[in-house]
């Protein structure tokens, strides 16, 4: 059996009695200044053991998302009418969507950029109207307006259809023989003299360019439909209209006025009913743009390839005066990828402060074309784009963004005036991956604080303690 003597016989820390230990200033000094030390230090190491490192590496982009890009806006057009707003994208590779509408909402705008009312709906294909490329009338059915005489024929009738035309349009001189010919029989059957329910006429926007702007027309031929009900006494004279985008015919222009006049009694044509006409009239008229600015919010997804996202005046069956054509813009929100909450990204930026600065680089921004350039100004953004990911210790996706850099410019062009998003993304990413810490290395530090101080310290005091008794013993000598 092992004796208690030689258990202690391995004791590495031998005791001296409390008898042959002296106390001194300087040890007491040197207790307390080592205590602080010990304290600081270990503030410092727990604070490098709680703090977020990370180490940042380029790698070959190995996106979760997969081919495609998602790419949210919210952007707003003071001269572009909702009416023609046209979101289109297109790649390297060959893909082309014209008029995007499902995942975009369009809301009409004032010169204040702020919303005049609900929703605006886009209509049918423009490219489906049937024309009554058959009809032949040389005649003038309808009755020209002026800036002058069109408020006049407003009041004066319940349901005025006005066509704004121009004579260089092509769809214009197409729609003209059908347009005079049903204005002819819509005047035979209901004369303006005797029921005066309603009446066609027409407006040549080259010679009533302001008339024309007062209504928002940016494509010709626009045909509005104007009525004078309740609206002229509660909005002091302001008609409600609508704009028709139906056949364009003789005989569907025909059935839809017919059916527009229904409603009407002849003896109440001077305090007009509001117009509710059947299911197949409602498809081809919606209410006209009350302001000609345009909203625009949503998001698209593209390949990952480099492409254009496109907004611009488009339609089938209308035309387009490129030189009355301003694309200025201001850019509310502009990102690329999933929607990341201000939260999110506060806490992001608390860990990694550089992160986030450039995720929505174009937000806030206006380019707006005051006319220096001349007409025809195309507004292009050139968008180089890169992905970020942020990697948790413990393999946990914090975060997945992309930043990029944004170059724009206005060039004239020979075309109809667009804002143009060109984008590239990189086909690398940046990588930041939090260094992990031990607890262990963390308390072997803490020892090896804690041992070193009070080494440090010891040895100190022995060395000032010899000094002192050296010092006192020649003191001594030379006072014997």
């Amino acid at each position: 059996m092992i004796s208690t003597g030689k258990i202690k016989s391995v004791d590495f820390y031998r005791k001296i009695p409390r008898d042959l230990t002296e106390a001194s200033l300087s040890g007491a000094g040197l207790s307390i200044i080592a205590a602080l030390a010990m304290m600081f230090l270990f503030g410092m190491e727990l604070n490098s053991y709680l703090a977020f490192s990370t180490s940042t590496s380029v790698i070959v982009d190995k996106s979760s998302d997969g081919d495609f890009l998602r790419i949210g806006f919210n952007i707003s057009f003071p001269a572009l009418s909702c009416e023609f707003a046209s979101v289109d994208v297109s790649d390297v590779l060959g893909t082309n969507r014209l008029n995007i509408t499902k995942t975009i909402r369009k809301f009409s705008i004032g010169p204040d950029l702020k919303p005049t009312g609900s929703e605006f709906h886009s209509g049918p294909a423009f490219h489906d109207i049937k024309h009554g490329d058959g009809d032949e009338y040389a005649g003038d059915g309808s009755v020209s307006l002026t800036a002058r005489t069109f408020e006049k024929f407003t009041h004066q009738h319940p349901i005025l259809v006005v066509n704004f035309y121009a004579p260089w349009c092509y769809w214009s001189n197409r729609l003209k023989p059908s347009w005079e010919k049903a204005a002819k029989i819509i005047r035979e059957r209901y004369d303006p003299e005797i029921d005066g329910r309603i009446l066609l006429a027409k407006v040549d926007c080259t010679e009533e360019g302001d008339l024309c702007k007062r209504n928002h027309i940016q494509g010709y031929p626009s045909i509005r439909i104007f009525r004078k009900g309740s609206d002229v006494r509660d909005d002091h004279g302001h008609h409600d209209h609508e704009s028709y985008y139906g056949d364009r015919d003789t005989d569907s222009l025909v059935k839809t006025m017919e059916t527009l006049v229904a409603p009407i009694p002849v003896e109440a044509q001077k305090l007009a009913l509001e117009g509710k006409s059947d299911n197949g009239t409602d498809n081809a008229k919606r209410p006209a743009p009350l302001t000609g600015g345009c909203r625009i919010e949503g998001y698209v997804r593209v390949k990952k390839v480099p492409g254009n996202l496109v907004i611009s005046a488009h339609s089938g069956a209308h035309s387009f005066d490129a030189s009355q054509m301003n694309m200025s813009h201001v850019i509310s929100h502009f990102s690329f990828g999933r929607m990341i909450t201000p939260k999110v990204m506060n806490d992001v930026k608390r860990l990694v402060p550089y992160l986030g600065g450039s995720h929505d680089r174009l937000n806030g921004r206006s380019f707006i074309n005051h006319r220096d350039l001349g007409a025809n100004v195309t507004i292009e953004h050139y968008l180089q784009i890169v992905k970020s990911e942020v990697i948790t210790g413990r393999n946990h996706k914090l975060i997945e963004e992309y930043e990029y850099t944004a170059h724009s410019s206005l060039v004239q062009s020979l075309q109809i005036p667009v804002a143009k998003f060109h984008f590239e993304l990189s086909p690398m990413q940046v990588l930041i991956t939090e260094n992990q810490k031990s607890f262990s290395h963390f308390i072997t530090n803490v020892c090896a604080i804690i041992g070193g101080v009070f080494t440090v310290a010891g040895i100190v005091d022995s060395i000032l303690h010899n000094t002192f008794r050296m010092m006192r013993k020649v003191e001594l000598g030379k006072n014997f």
